[in-house]
């Protein structure tokens, strides 16, 4: 795990935005049920239960430096199954967003293919893999595109990537969705 040293308890900014997450954590027993219930927990170096502990303890840099919460899907399994109704995702995801603005270049990478993935979603209507993934090589760097080419042959010999570009049919069709989640957090979209 490599540290990250941007995240510092004397950031005021910090200091507001991880106190938010602790709020929404603070009735948290550790039970387990968020890591249990977790689909992508066995992806994530440390599981939910231990990244909710290290957030209530306030130790920002351990949370931001395994980056598990990227893994997260917004399934909403744990926030359905927590027998205490705590807002799991929420905080994952606000998670999300201070890592996003924190502008580090270690929390960039992750937020890079976060990125990728959404802006493609609102420009195609879907995900189309080969595109999204040219977008994350190129915001990421070409030692990210490298350490995936092995994976990404194999998939294209077993045709479970397709070289689809152009346009598509669902082409601009979540963009009015992506617009109004924009204004209603305060944002402009991004075209």
């Amino acid at each position: 795990m490599t540290r990250i040293p941007v995240i510092q308890a004397a950031d005021p900014a910090l200091a507001q935005a991880m106190g938010e997450v602790r709020a929404m954590l603070a009735a948290c027993m550790q039970c387990g049920t968020c890591s249990a219930s977790c689909p992508n927990a066995q992806s994530m170096d440390m599981t939910p239960r231990r990244m909710w502990r290290l957030v209530l303890m306030g130790r920002a840099d351990a949370v931001f430096s395994s980056g598990a919460f990227w893994m997260c899907s917004n399934c909403y399994a744990c926030t359905l199954r927590c027998p205490r109704g705590l807002p799991l995702t929420s905080a994952m995801n606000a998670l999300k967003r201070i890592a996003g603005a924190s502008g580090h270049p270690a929390l960039a990478r992750h937020g890079a293919f976060y990125r990728a993935f959404l802006d493609n979603v609102r420009r195609r209507g879907r995900v189309r893999e080969t595109e999204m993934m040219m977008h994350y090589f190129s915001a990421a760097g070409p030692g990210e595109a490298l350490r995936f080419t092995p994976l990404g042959l194999r998939l294209m010999r077993r045709g479970k990537v397709r070289l689809e570009l152009g346009s598509g049919p669902w082409d601009g069709a979540l963009a009015p969705l992506f617009e109004r989640a924009a204004r209603l957090e305060g944002k402009e979209a991004r075209q």
